[in-house]
């Protein structure tokens, strides 16, 4: 399961999902045998990657065979960004009803009727400019995701141009955590439960700042009603992982800090619950995000 997936064509095309206001890619794995009512998680690669290349790095396709997991990745074209990377930080393509994240949420709906998925367990999860926009999709369809993964990414709302999202890149400039959490809240107007958070991001990142895990954390925290302290901290495979829980105990956010890393998806590509295979800021440092993400959601489980 380590490092030997070297199936770029796992991932076949959906052709048809309705209007496509962001002109994105769509790319989608299914299991043989999915059976109906299963999970869908949505990845979304980061700059100068292809959605191929992300699961070969990140192995999620692997984790979809063994859970029984459907698997959808948005994949943005050079012709919209000549880095590959989604449009975050657009005002076209930030909000509810337009651009990329009204792409991505008719992808989510024609992958739901064509498979049978559970709509109570609908996940989104990316790296980078992947993360931001996993940001936005949480943030402008809440009520679609049971929960989210953002891997070295932003909080929603933190910038509006492209000077502002490199200044946000390198931590700088941030409105306040209390006004980003108003952000959060006026995207939608949702009222319902909000999905759960896990926030992964390298200590030693230089690309996106270690800093934006805090605004992240600082943003959901406060949509979520929870204390700055964590409720429990623990170390998993060496590294540091934070926890806020709810009055029952449900675990709700959690972070994992892996020190000293740079900017990229942590993985671990050999021995037990290993996933992926290294490459450009895809990182081996023993720990598999990945499957540390499928066990937080619940998806091990099925």
């Amino acid at each position: 399961m380590g490092g030997s997936n070297s199936q770029n064509d796992r991932l076949v095309d959906l052709n048809e999902f309705g209007s496509n206001p962001g002109a994105l890619n769509a790319k989608i794995y299914i299991p043989e045998d999915l059976p109906t009512g299963a999970p869908l998680v949505v990845v979304l690669h980061g700059s100068d990657q292809t959605a191929a290349d992300y699961d070969v790095g990140a192995g999620w396709s692997d984790i979809a065979d063994l859970y029984g997991v459907a698997l959808l990745f948005p994949e943005q074209q050079r012709v919209n960004n000549l880095t590959l990377s989604f449009n975050w930080f657009e005002p076209d393509d930030c909000h509810r009803g337009a651009g990329e994240p009204l792409s991505i949420l008719h992808m989510v709906e024609q992958v739901v009727s064509d498979h049978g998925i559970d709509r109570q367990r609908i996940f989104i999860t990316g790296l980078s400019a992947g993360g931001a926009m996993t940001s936005v999709m949480l943030a402008t369809y809440p009520e679609i995701f049971a929960g989210g993964a953002i891997i070295a990414g932003l909080p929603y709302g933190g910038a509006d141009t492209l000077p502002e999202a490199l200044l946000r890149m390198k931590g700088l400039g941030y409105p306040t955590a209390q006004q980003l959490e108003t952000r959060l809240r006026d995207a939608s107007m949702h009222e319902g439960p909000w999905p759960t958070l896990s926030v992964w991001h390298g200590s030693g990142d230089r690309t996106v700042n270690a800093s934006n895990a805090n605004a992240i954390l600082g943003q959901w925290r406060g949509i979520h009603d929870l204390e700055k302290k964590p409720s429990s901290t623990n170390i998993v495979n060496g590294y540091p992982r934070r926890v806020w829980s709810d009055a029952e105990g449900r675990e709700l956010i959690e972070e994992y800090s892996i020190t000293g890393m740079g900017h990229g998806t942590p993985l671990k590509t050999y021995g037990k619950n290993s996933y992926g295979s290294r490459g450009d800021y895809m990182l081996e440092v023993n720990i598999s995000s990945t499957h540390h993400i499928a066990d937080f959601w619940g998806l091990s489980a099925t």
